[in-house]
């Protein structure tokens, strides 16, 4: 039971290590057919963008699926996936895209620093030279804004 625990656990955090990934070199890089949406105005309830979402709910039932026929460790390494998920849909969409009909505001410091970083992520048009690539994890906002600058002198020289 501890065994399952940590594994779940560990998923679960070093999956804000594979989403930074993910979002810096797929989302913004050659996936950006997809992500392309979620940098523009929503016109509705979804965006191509949750197609990414779907991949990683498909990966974690396939996980736990494959935990289940008897590669025990899968699973709970599905769990911490699927917990990931869960999390980012409540953080990412409902406090801080506030995309549900409640538009939660952020009222602690974790959150507020996240919702700021991540405005700080969509203050750049396009795909190019944005900071905070982290879901769950903002680095300090001076040490983005300083990168925006530094990213915006660059472009216009």
């Amino acid at each position: 039971m501890i065994l399952n625990l940590v594994v779940f656990l560990c998923t679960l955090i070093g999956m804000e290590g594979v989403g930074y990934l993910a979002h810096r070199y797929i989302m913004h890089g050659w996936g950006w057919f997809l992500h392309r949406s979620h940098h523009e105005p929503q016109l509705g309830a979804l965006e191509t963008n949750d197609v990414y979402l779907l991949a990683l709910a498909l990966i974690a039932f396939a996980l736990v699926v494959l935990g289940r026929a008897g590669h025990a460790p899968l699973q709970w390494v599905g769990a911490g996936v699927a917990a990931f998920g869960v999390i980012y849909v409540i953080v990412h969409d409902g406090i801080v895209h506030r995309h549900w009909p409640l538009r939660p505001r952020p009222r602690n410091r974790y959150l507020k620093r996240l919702y700021q970083a991540h405005r700080l992520h969509h203050a750049i048009k396009g795909r190019d030279n944005n900071v905070s690539f982290g879901f769950l994890y903002a680095p300090p906002l001076r040490r983005l804004k300083q990168q925006l600058r530094v990213r915006s002198n660059r472009n216009r020289g």
